[in-house]
């Protein structure tokens, strides 16, 4: 295909064709990785059953691991077929009630994804940061970019709660806080919104980042108001008001285009009967540093002590689980919920 005379005259055509290319001989390499392991695993079996030999039984049970552990990192792969799924991830945290603790808490949760970014090979790029009146922080907009961010991310939308005794309480009492992960995907420009202009509101403002190295300070800052139903979205990460702009629109066209998919899910629900809630936007893992240490998923039941791990970004058995348990009760599996 690349090799047609027309081929390069949509670069950015023919870029998301080479991606998408790329992603597919990564699928079939990863499943020929599946296959070959367990035909060695099923050689080396028969060969000990052959020759009766004792001698083999701790190679076999290491090829049976190598196996199953790479099966299973495939069928994870394979949930991630959503529309959406391969895209680049943008997040926005924001801090609950509670104040300067709400705030902490969300500034806790931005490095516990900086920190799951690094370990996946994920590049992050902050377009909006609030910092807390005195600590921490009251909101913050990154994007991820990266193949798959978006599919392991949604795990994460919903409400995080956090028990811990207070470093700002001078009583040393137990606090709950509270912080939202709101998430889109990135859209190309092959998905169209329509967007009225009369239906908008821009603003201008000064970026407010913490000591010049997050954001530009610089009175360039953009926020966007989608009046008919209350959208805000905001960037301040460029030097250019207009990149802002721009930056600002596409994350406000993601955010219209999920509510109008969400909008045919629910249609799609009332045609095929009572389908529960899947409580986004409710609480959906718990924290709790004190008086035990324990990071508990409400939908999937996935839960270790190693708040700590967590913490520093182990998040991935969090994010398989979710994979797994929307699968499914996609697919009318999981009558629980």
């Amino acid at each position: 295909m690349a090799s047609e005379p027309d081929f390069w005259n949509d670069s950015e055509r023919s870029q998301r064709i080479l991606s998408e290319a790329g992603a597919l001989k990564n699928k079939l390499a990863d499943y020929e990785r599946v296959v070959s392991s367990y035909e060695d695993a099923c050689t080396l079996l028969e060969m000990a059953i052959e020759e009766d030999d004792d001698s083999l039984a701790d190679e076999v049970a290491a090829g049976i691991a190598d196996f199953k552990e790479s099966y299973q990192k495939y069928r994870l792969q394979t949930l991630l077929s959503g529309e959406f799924d391969s895209h680049n991830a943008i997040v926005t945290l924001h801090a609950g009630a509670g104040g300067t603790e709400a705030c902490d808490w969300t500034e806790m949760l931005y490095r516990m994804y900086s920190r799951w970014c690094e370990q996946q090979g994920f590049k992050t790029e902050v377009l909006d940061y609030q910092e807390g009146d005195e600590a921490g922080i009251k909101s913050v907009t990154f994007q991820v970019n990266g193949l798959n961010a978006y599919g392991y991310l949604q795990s994460e939308k919903g409400i995080h709660r956090l028990v811990r005794i207070s470093p700002f309480d001078s009583s040393g009492r137990r606090h709950t806080s509270f912080a939202s992960c709101d998430l889109m995907p990135e859209l190309d420009d092959s998905i169209k919104v329509d967007i009225n202009p009369d239906d908008i509101r821009i603003d201008i403002f000064r970026s407010s980042g913490a000591g010049g190295q997050k954001v530009n300070k610089t009175s360039s800052a953009i926020r966007i108001t989608h009046m008919p139903t209350g959208i805000v979205v905001q960037c301040q990460n460029e030097r250019s008001q207009y990149q802002n702009k721009d930056k600002a629109m596409q994350m406000l066209k993601a955010k219209l285009y999920e509510i109008e998919q969400e909008k045919q899910r629910e249609k799609f629900a009332d045609i095929r009967g009572e389908v529960k809630d899947n409580a986004w936007g409710s609480q959906i893992r718990s924290y709790v540093f004190c008086p035990y240490t324990m990071v508990k998923d409400l939908r999937t039941g996935e839960e270790t002590s190693d708040i700590q791990g967590v913490m520093d970004g182990d998040l991935m058995p969090f994010m398989n689980a979710y994979l797994m348990w929307k699968s499914d009760r996609e697919s009318g599996r999981n009558e629980e919920y």
